[in-house]
């Protein structure tokens, strides 16, 4: 266990690793937490000016 001050509220706590402390990481999740969202993508369709690879097209 580490003593050091919460960098966020630089009250004195113990924890296992450097950061904030649990009443603070709990606040920072309460408060920046959002909901998943789904994005669609939009198909892929090359540019006019793209040329096909010269091997590709070798028969």
């Amino acid at each position: 266990m580490l003593d050091f001050d919460c960098p966020r509220c630089h009250r004195p706590v113990s924890e296992e690793l450097y950061g904030p402390c649990a009443p603070c990481r709990d606040e920072l999740r309460s408060t920046m937490q959002r909901a998943a969202r789904s994005m669609a993508a939009a198909d892929y369709e090359p540019k006019m000016n793209v040329v096909p690879n010269q091997v590709a097209t070798k028969e």
